[in-house]
């Protein structure tokens, strides 16, 4: 099974929103890509666009359209569409998604300490491969949970420049998503 760290090349992973930044997402510097667009018809088709262009793909699944909450779904999604792996604010999709050989990675809204804490007790107890942390722009926030997990964080949301992206990864964060394709080529 592979390793989220050793995927990461550009630690700027294009977080693509809509389907006209896909080919922004494929001519980027990223190698990774969070989809956060798609429904049951146009998925495959854009994840398949993606791995032709040699593009390490996780779907965010709580964005597809069509989808359910059930563990048929990620089997479709692992047998049909073949993603690398899933990312979700949903820890029996984490689960579920382990079971059938895809990676995925917890997404956690840091609204408050008791959200951090909760996140984090979630995040061991359904052992996903990462977390995502929103926002992404707070570093203290990013060390403090580097120290509180071995799991590896990738910071995102509200994220709007190099300064920014720099003081996550300074922080500790594995790598920085994205949804502003001017970020995507930064070579960082």
């Amino acid at each position: 099974m592979d390793n989220i760290v050793d995927l990461v090349q550009s630690q700027v992973i294009a977080s693509v929103k809509h389907e006209d930044h896909l080919d922004m997402a494929i001519h980027s510097n990223s190698n990774i890509i969070f989809l956060l667009t798609g429904d049951l018809m146009t998925t495959k088709d854009y994840l398949d666009r993606l791995k032709k262009y040699n593009k390490t793909t996780f779907v965010h699944i709580d964005f597809i359209d069509g989808l359910s909450n059930t563990k048929s779904a990620i089997q479709y999604i692992t047998e049909v569409w073949q993603p690398k792996g899933i990312i979700t604010t949903k820890s029996n999709l984490i689960k579920y998604a382990k079971e059938e050989g895809l990676m995925a990675i917890q997404r956690i809204f840091l609204i408050d300490r008791n959200a951090m804490k909760k996140g984090i007790e979630i995040a061991h107890t359904c052992k996903p491969d990462a977390i995502e942390v929103l926002p992404g722009v707070m570093p203290q926030i990013i060390d403090k949970l580097t120290k509180l997990t071995h799991l590896p964080i990738i910071a995102g949301g509200l994220v709007s420049n190099r300064t920014e992206i720099n003081n996550g990864l300074e922080a500790g964060a594995l790598a920085i998503s994205s949804g502003d394709p001017k970020l995507w080529n930064l070579n960082i």
